[in-house]
């Protein structure tokens, strides 16, 4: 007998059971199966072997040594020259090397034959499967990958900086852009007077040669400061600008930024956020003079779906853990997964779960065929900020009531549940918090009401003999939005719920789904988990949700 079987047996004595680790995040999660059965089995067997990786002992390690070694921002040189550079543990670049080599900034543009028809969804499993390893280093990929939207509105930036920007060979060197094998890419828009208002953004951007600017100002959140290119926001003479902004020069100089300090932020701790100042800094125009904040929001829009995914992977991996957890503790006698409040506080938490995966997921298929199906156009365009404030908004209070399944053993640093929690509430904040996805719902609905009935068409279809009322009190709520701009948010949890139950009706997610429509819909009010009725199985839902692992 090994020694670690011997201190495995120890531990079960103690009634001490082993570590959510080595199990296959992927396999053992009977939902993403069946989301991506008709995906090529090339890119199933990719996932198998994410799902393997990100529960494994080696990973799990290099996740802790990110957060623990947190970045370490330099201004300046032993000869007091500017290096404004940020210093990350190799952890951290480990991480970024195996998630640039599975595409997870660039998948979902590379016209593979393995996932055609499918490019957001495949992305989207790896980002959801990446999220219960590490979220932090998911950040500069997720910009990564939304910045050749905003790209797309210069063609000539686009055709310099997308070869860079897809190649899947990581590159942390200090060089210019185009010298090295591949680039990442962050975002600037918020400064301190401002906040959410960008418009009044005061950074300046002065025209010096044809699509050429320098920008002047400084940018109170820039989100990973060793990108080599940012996403910024500059005041024109004839509004606000979207401009690309290298960090190095082509003959190798600083281009400006001085980074003043780094955030110090309650989780996202693997990932750097810094202020920074800038003077004459160069910059390419992406899109319209004028026509940055609608440039700028075609990168957003699809952050805000990886902010949905990452939050329903982190809880997915939390309640797995909670699961596995209880299982194996037992208590006054028995398995405390099968004394009964447990067991309905657990089976309660994953009907949310499963709904937050399913309609995330639903929301990037959406992405894929917008293009052609307009139906599928006016969901993504509706859903987007409904799906990210409902996933987002419920993680924290999911993760915490999972955390708290473990008791004591729950409240500790050493294991993944206490970086899901200290994680989960950036996800609500960064990219539109809760308020302003709800006020772009009512921005939606003043400029294209119609967009809306093509949606209520779509859960009416999904929902069955439910779908008329549940639309019909959607509609009362536009209705009394209409009137109170300050009913937004009923109107948008409303909405959230509703396309949840829609989506999973529509995969056949059977007792799941009934037991979701009955207790989110149907169910009155209420505060936390643990409300199922007696007349829904929760050990059902647990075993088929979560099965169990040998």
């Amino acid at each position: 007998m090994t020694d670690m079987n011997r201190t495995e047996e120890q531990l079960a004595e103690l009634n001490q059971p082993s570590l959510w680790s080595g199990i296959n995040a992927y396999r053992s999660d009977p939902l993403i199966v069946d989301l991506t059965s008709n995906l090529s089995r090339p890119l199933r067997d990719e996932l198998d072997q994410i799902g393997r990786y990100v529960t494994s002992a080696e990973a799990q390690e290099l996740a802790r040594m990110a957060n623990r070694s947190t970045p370490q921002l330099h201004t300046h040189g032993p000869r007091g020259e500017r290096l404004d550079q940020v210093e990350f543990h190799p952890a951290w670049h480990a991480l970024m090397r195996r998630s640039m080599s599975s595409g997870l900034h660039s998948a979902a543009w590379e016209n593979s034959a393995d996932t055609r028809g499918n490019e957001h969804k495949a992305r989207a499993t790896k980002f959801y499967l990446t999220a219960q390893l590490e979220a932090g280093h998911l950040c500069p990929l997720t910009m990564t990958h939304a910045s050749i939207a905003a790209l797309m509105a210069s063609p000539r930036v686009q055709n310099e900086w997308a070869p860079k920007i897809l190649s899947r060979k990581y590159d942390s060197s200090q060089k210019p852009a185009m010298q090295k094998t591949a680039v990442t890419v962050g975002m600037g828009m918020t400064e301190k007077q401002g906040g959410t208002d960008v418009r009044a953004n005061r950074t300046t951007a002065e025209r010096v040669g044809e699509g050429i600017y320098r920008l002047s100002g400084h940018k109170w959140f820039l989100s990973a400061p060793m990108s080599d290119g940012f996403v910024m926001l500059a005041q024109m003479g004839d509004g606000m600008g979207c401009f690309l902004v290298p960090r190095f020069l082509e003959d190798g100089s600083a281009n400006g930024l001085h980074f003043q300090r780094l955030k110090d932020k309650l989780g996202n701790r693997s990932n750097a956020s810094a202020e920074v100042e800038f003077t004459d800094a160069f910059g390419y125009l992406l899109g319209e003079p004028g026509a940055g904040v609608r440039t700028i929001l075609d990168m957003v829009t699809l952050t805000r779906l990886d902010c949905a995914l990452a939050s329903s992977g982190m809880m997915r991996a939390s309640l797995a853990e909670a699961v596995h957890f209880a299982r194996g503790r037992s208590v006054f006698g028995k398995p405390l997964v099968n004394q009964p409040v447990m067991t309905r506080v657990l089976a309660d938490m994953a009907l949310d779960v499963a709904a937050a995966t399913a309609l995330s997921f639903r929301l990037a298929s959406a992405f894929d065929s917008a293009r052609s199906n307009p139906a599928e156009a006016a969901y993504a365009r509706v859903m987007t900020p409904i799906v990210k404030y409902w996933c987002c908004k419920i993680a924290p209070a999911l993760i915490y009531e999972a955390m708290e399944s473990l008791g004591g053993n729950g409240y500790v640093e050493e294991r993944p549940i206490a970086r899901h929690y200290r994680e989960a509430p950036v996800n609500a904040i960064w990219e539109g918090s809760g308020n302003v996805m709800a006020l772009d719902v009512l921005r939606v609905l003043q400029r294209g009401k119609d967009l809306f009935d093509l949606v209520f068409e779509t859960l009416e279809r999904d929902l069955g003999p439910s779908g008329k009322k549940t639309t019909d009190v959607l509609r009362a709520a536009i209705a009394l939005c209409e009137r109170d701009e300050g009913a937004a948010r009923l109107l948008v949890e409303q909405f959230a719920l509703a396309a949840a139950a829609a989506e999973l009706c529509r995969i056949g997610a059977g007792r799941i789904a009934d037991a979701f429509l009955e207790t989110r819909l149907a169910g009155g009010w209420r505060h936390t988990y643990g409300m199922l009725d007696s007349r829904f199985d929760p050990t059902y839902i647990i075993d088929l949700l979560y099965p169990p692992v040998s």
